[in-house]
């Protein structure tokens, strides 16, 4: 039997009633459809779905996020185009199983026992011989032979001119066309499980139910009655967030204008979520001790949920998705940066924010996350401050052995080490406008000096830039802060600038300890910004840092000289600002620095960060002082009575596949005719479904069992 790419020739007397069913029942147009299918599937894996707007708008630009949004590519699978498609593919395969299966199964009926001789010449596997047995004696022992090899064999007499002739017809590998059925059939299930676990069932609801999406904020509690669906729903999708030490039994299900409430039969309390990570600080294993808490018989269920091993109650599977932030408390110490501020305390729940007064600007601080653990890869900084590199050598095994093994194996070298906790806020102005902060808890050790990281970033798509604060001999920020803070006061400012001269000039030298109190003040008064170099054409004005020095010495003195010049000032600076720094810690109380190594590299990256501070977008940072951690764990629950018949249908679908690859069905014909006493004239032809290599060695093996002819 072959397969026709025509449909199914319904005869009515409407003339296009019957070209939509052959359109529809055809081959082409299920191919079509199903190429379709994969095009949108492909746009579906490689456009992340149900992102918020926002992120499309910046990913492809306002003009092609709104047609993208029109076209719906970022729902894909819960387009209405998508669902459409889907529905058309099932009534094509149906009407394709409708009209091959009742030719298929004649076919498996059929032996075909009535082929002619002339028929037999034109296959391309025959051959002919000459038995020493009546056509009736080798027909019943070929017979024999092929159902001892597993044929099925019918038997058929004929009158010819000759005497009475046999044919002896046999098929085998009738599974092949089973496999046709077994794999359209299944194209249909799986398609038909998709409708019924899609949110196919929950836009009906919107369409002819009356419920709506709800697009405000506020208390699950207080949302409206159409907002919410009820726990008989059939099917449906949903997330839910608990925790720890709570319990939720509403479901949030993400729609394109809003989200709908889904009302579970049961409550999820979590006990305890438990979280484990690798070295590289991913996590390994996540998992939540839960209560079920069942509404109707008051049932308590205890369960645990990890990933792909989901805890089902009431025909719902509740599946570990993710975790989050269960609204941890924190307390951060205000600690002033580019300009005197009295240090203070804030605390505050991850998710809220706290209003704070800059003298007539109003900012409002945003607590955005915490993290317990940050894992970073520290290689890099490593091997770029101790790499040598010898042009001669040239280690081939060494290039060679490094990119063999196994698949996780790479090149790249890495030292992980857990910094600690680190906690993310935002500072939002009246205007709206927002700068995120990533600070960590403790010191990290980069290139030999212990230093603070404080991260910040002006929108979600920019990585973050890190400001570096050198951690002093006690491992706080404490002798940086005096230092910042004494930068900013003029007195402390003329104090260091006098005890560098005195300690740089020998006595008696009143004129050129004049001269050196000068340039130092001038190089100090620069450096903090209270002497602004004025703009030119070229450029803006510069306050303070190592930029306005820079821009002085541009300014004022030639290009010849100011290499010159450049390393005298800032030989100069350096010695101020230590100078300086003695002078914070004495108003402190506490003793003398030591000018030894470790206080050399505090300095070196202090005048760095000094500098840097003038970038600073805040007068302050915030430092994490202490937390209290508190997880939630985020579940997703599903009703989705398509599952099982998604199940039948990709059984069915392997079985059919199998069947049709690997499956090849043969038909053989042997007829014999009378020539002579007790002898008889054979000719055989074998049928098969695909041509291969098999088929040739088999057809010369029952050439050689049945005809008893060596080939």
């Amino acid at each position: 039997m072959s397969v026709s790419t025509e449909g199914l020739q319904l005869r009515t007397g409407s003339r296009w009633v019957g070209d939509i069913v052959e359109l529809l029942s055809s081959m082409r147009f299920a191919i079509s459809l199903l190429t379709v299918i994969c095009i949108a599937s492909v746009i579906g894996t490689v456009v992340k779905q149900h992102e918020p707007f926002n992120n499309y708008v910046n990913q492809f630009g306002p003009f092609w996020a709104e047609v993208f949004s029109t076209a719906q590519l970022f729902a894909v699978y819960s387009a209405w185009w998508f669902l459409l498609i889907l529905a058309f593919l099932v009534i094509s395969t149906s009407l394709c199983i409708a009209r091959n299966t009742p030719k298929i199964l004649v076919d498996l009926k059929s032996f075909k026992e009535n082929i002619r001789e002339q028929s037999l010449k034109a296959f391309p596997h025959k051959a002919e011989a000459s038995l020493a047995e009546t056509p009736e004696v080798a027909a019943r022992r070929i017979g024999q032979t092929l159902v001892g090899s597993g044929w099925k064999v019918k038997l058929q007499s004929r009158e010819t001119p000759g005497g009475i002739g046999w044919m002896v017809a046999a098929k085998a590998g009738a599974a092949n066309k089973l496999g046709y059925i077994a794999a359209h059939s299944a194209i249909v299930l799986v398609c038909v499980g998709g409708l019924l676990d899609g949110d196919l069932m929950v836009r009906a609801q919107t369409w002819f139910n009356g419920k709506q999406p709800f697009q405000g904020g506020g208390l699950i509690a207080e949302v409206p009655e159409q907002h919410r669906l009820s726990s008989s729903n059939p099917t449906f999708r949903g997330n839910l967030l608990v925790t720890e030490g709570t319990a939720s039994s509403t479901a949030i299900l993400a729609q394109p204008q809003g989200v709908l409430l889904q009302e579970l039969p049961f409550a999820v309390e979590l006990k305890k979520f438990i979280v484990e990570y690798y070295d590289t600080g991913m996590p390994r294993l996540f998992a939540s001790e839960i209560v079920i808490h069942d509404k109707e018989t008051g049932e308590k269920k205890e369960a645990r949920v990890e990933v792909n091993h989901p805890a089902n109650h009431r025909g719902i599977n509740i599946y570990q998705s993710s975790f989050d932030d269960g609204g941890s408390r924190v307390k951060l110490q205000a600690v002033p940066l580019t300009r005197p501020t009295r240090p203070f305390e804030v605390e505050g729940t991850i998710g809220s924010s706290t209003a704070l007064s800059n003298g007539d600007q109003q900012l409002t601080l945003e607590y955005t996350a915490l993290r317990v653990i940050n894992v970073e890869n520290f290689a890099d900084a490593a091997s770029a401050a101790t790499a040598e590199t010898d042009v001669r050598k040239v280690d081939l095994r060494h290039s060679i052995e490094s990119r063999l093994g196994a698949g996780n194996k790479t090149v790249t070298e890495k030292n992980l080490r857990n910094v600690g906790p680190s906690v993310t806020y935002k500072l939002r102005d009246a205007a709206g406008q927002a700068v995120e902060y990533h600070n960590y808890m403790l010191p990290v050790e980069l290139d030999g000096q212990r230093v603070f990281l404080l991260g910040l970033r002006e929108t979600p798509q920019e990585p973050f830039r890190y400001l570096r604060l050198p951690a002093d001999a006690d491992d706080s920020m404490d002798g940086f802060v005096r230092l910042r803070g004494a930068l900013d006061d003029p007195e402390m400012r003329r104090l260091a600038v006098r005890r560098y001269a005195e300690s740089s000039v020998e006595p008696g030298r009143p004129d050129l300890a004049e001269a050196l109190m000068a340039s130092a003040s001038r190089a100090l008064d620069l450096f903090a910004g209270a002497e602004p170099v004025p703009a030119t054409d070229s450029r803006p004005a510069v306050v303070g840092g190592l930029q306005a020095i820079s821009a002085f010495l541009e300014s004022n003195v030639p290009a010849d000289d100011r290499e010159r010049a450049s390393d005298v000032l800032v030989r100069i600076l350096n010695g101020t600002l230590f100078e300086l720094y003695q002078v914070s810690r004495a108003k402190a109380g506490l003793p003398p620095a030591t000018q030894d190594e470790a206080q050399r590299r505090f300095m070196t990256q202090a005048v760095i960060s000094l500098s840097d501070t003038f970038f600073y977008p805040a007068p302050m940072t915030f430092q994490l002082k202490d937390f209290t951690h508190v997880q939630a764990s985020v579940f997703q629950v599903a009703r989705a009575p398509g599952q099982n018949i998604v199940y039948l249908g990709c059984l069915l679908l392997i079985i059919g596949i199998f069947a049709m690859l690997y499956v090849r069905d043969r038909r053989i014909w042997v007829w014999l005719t009378p020539s002579g006493d007790q002898q008889s004239q054979a000719r055989m032809a074998l049928s098969t479904n695909r041509k291969t290599m098999d088929g040739d060695r088999e057809f010369d093996q029952l050439q050689s069992q049945l005809l008893k002819v060596t080939p």
